[in-house]
């Protein structure tokens, strides 16, 4: 299949290019009035629970268990779009909470949250391609594509549960 043949090329496009300015338009909005502080650790545990799913998947695909990988990737993609609205609707309704660690530890915790920031912008094109692929039936450039898509995934749920862990202590 020709890559301009994908029929959900377009909307892959507009996807990974709205995702993030929509995310960064609303963390501008601020809402008084509501108490969300309970959401991180639930959309922490969403991105633990998300990476148990992917090794899963993985484990899956590579003892041929094709239904079921499929299973656990669309609900790792259900995971993590519901993730993204948790935590839009947290920062929208809470001021940040800045990190107060010291000395080399504040250095880590910054290179881990960056880290995470721009995987996770990079991921959503990443896995919505790697999706689209399966979709269509184009497993071979599917498990191309799922070589890095894997890993970069992977690194952005995991880095997720790290930097709650490390900002938590720091919550009002």
């Amino acid at each position: 299949m020709s890559h301009n043949h994908d029929p959900y090329r377009k909307l892959i496009i507009a996807l990974s290019v709205l995702i993030p300015i929509t995310i960064a338009a609303l963390f501008r909005v601020k809402i008084e009035g509501y108490d969300t502080s309970f959401l991180p650790p639930i959309y922490a545990t969403i991105n633990g629970i998300t990476a148990l799913l992917l090794v899963a998947g993985y484990l899956a695909i590579r003892s041929k268990r094709i239904v079921l990988h499929r299973r656990l990737m669309k609900s790792c993609i259900a995971l993590s779009a519901s993730f993204l609205i948790m935590y839009v609707i947290y920062h929208m309704t809470s001021d940040s909470t800045p990190y107060e660690g010291t000395g080399w530890i504040r250095g880590v915790y910054y290179f881990i949250l960056i880290s995470h920031i721009v995987l996770s912008v990079a991921v959503v094109p990443l896995v919505l391609i790697t999706f689209s692929r399966a979709l269509s039936g184009n497993f071979e450039r599917h498990r191309a594509l799922a070589k890095f898509a894997l890993p970069v995934w992977l690194y952005v749920a995991v880095s997720g549960v790290i930097v709650y862990l490390m900002i938590s202590p720091f919550y009002s």
